[in-house]
Parts: structure tokens; sequence; C-alpha cells
């Protein structure tokens, strides 16, 4: 078994875990109202694992997933917080997901759109986050429906609604908030895919990659991440299994 002095160095190279933070996704992290500093599940995941390996945890935040997947080809950080997806295990290692949250569509309330299977029609536009997990699924899932790509997960709620496109993509939880916010909106039942979230490192960091496995097992058996999404606001988000 390697020691965590091991593991600390061959996750953190740079003698300090550099930790990249998605601010696009609220189940996973938020901006403190007061300090602004990001706050959520993410934060204390990464937090308990500099503490657990003796290193000090620097955050970098990002407002899309797709920059933090961008980023890695920088160097730019050493664990993420991002779903597990194809495109993206060709480039980073993924632990087993900590955080199970669902993919669906937000709609105007009069749309003919009922069902998920409805959106993936000829003349339909969905819009999305560039570079989301349900970007890379719905790219490869979509038959029929045009994707319109936004910077952000924001943004793309934006284009659905400066443009009056059909749908719009995204994980469940905000989309809730921004109907609930907005009027003459609805956020459809059911899901389009399941967005299993895992904790991320770089390629090649084979001794801390095998450790983080363990951990994200860990803090799930022991109760830590229900507990962090429970002081977060999210507990309606899933701890995976």
């Amino acid at each position: 078994m390697d020691t965590l002095n091991t593991v600390a160095k061959d996750l953190a190279p740079y003698g300090k875990l550099r930790v990249a933070i998605n601010l696009g996704n609220s189940v996973l992290a938020q901006s403190h109202p007061q300090t602004r500093e990001p706050v959520g599940i993410s934060v204390d995941l990464a937090n308990e694992l500099a503490r657990q390996l003796g290193l000090h945890a620097e955050f970098t935040t990002f407002d899309a997933a797709g920059k933090v997947f961008a980023a890695a080809e920088s160097d730019a950080w050493d664990i993420a917080f991002m779903a597990i997806d194809p495109v993206r295990a060709e480039k980073v290692q993924f632990t087993k997901p900590y955080v199970i949250i669902e993919g669906t569509y937000m709609v105007k309330a009069d749309s003919s759109l009922k069902d998920i299977d409805d959106v993936d029609h000829d003349g339909v536009r969905v819009a999305v986050g560039k570079g989301a997990a349900y970007d890379l699924f719905l790219t490869r899932s979509l038959q029929h429906a045009e994707i319109a790509r936004a910077p952000t997960s924001a943004a793309a709620i934006d284009l659905f609604v400066e443009q009056s496109l059909d749908a719009v993509a995204g994980v469940r939880q905000p989309l809730v908030a921004y109907a609930a916010g907005h009027g003459g909106l609805r956020v459809m039942d059911g899901r389009f895919t399941a967005i299993e979230q895992a904790m991320v490192t770089p390629k090649g960091r084979t001794h801390g990659w095998e450790f983080l496995k363990t951990f994200i097992e860990s803090m799930k058996a022991g109760g830590f991440v229900a507990a962090a999404l429970e002081r977060s606001g999210q507990a309606d988000a899933s701890v995976a299994p």
C-alpha cells in the first residue's frame, strides 16, 4: 500500500493541492453570499482530502465543466469534480461517482413537448452549456433535434429565453430554481440521463488515483457526502451507491 507521503507527492507534485471547482453546477459548489469564496460538497471533499494528506488546498473556480476539462491540458489543477464521460476519460481518471444528479429539460409552460422523448424530433432546438456532461451525452444520443451551445449552463438558459428555443437541457436543481423564479416555464418529469459526478485527477498519477478511489468510497460510506449535501442545501441530490 502506498504511504500518504507517496500519494501526496503523486497527487500534488507542486506541494499544494490545486483544486478546480465548477461553480456552474450549483449541486456541487456555490459562491458564499458574503465572502464569494467557493462552498459546497466539492469544496468540503477537497478540504478533507487535503487534511488527510497534510496538504494545503488551493482553489481555482470555473463557470463551466467544459472549461475545467479544457484546463487539464495546461496542468492547471491536481483534482477536479466532474461527470463521468467517455470523452473526458481519454485525458483524466475518474473515481466511482459520489453523487448522481438528473439531466432534464426546461420548456415553456405551454410547450407541446410533454415528455423527454418528445424533444428528439426534427425542428426542435435545444440549448446546452458547451462541454457540459449533458452536452456530451446529447451530442451522442439526439438524432433529430438541433443543439445550440452557449459558453456555460447559465448562458444556455439565457440563450433559450432570448432566442425562444424549444428547450434547454441541464441539471434538474438549477432548472427548477430558475423556473420557480420566472413565470411561464416548466421542468419536465423524468430525465434523459443520470449524471454521475466523480472526483478526477489527470492521467498518469497512479498512486494518487488509487488513493482517491478509496477516499471517495469511504466518504460515501461514512456519511460525509450526505452531510455535505445537507449543509449546502442540496439534500435532494442522491448519494451514489
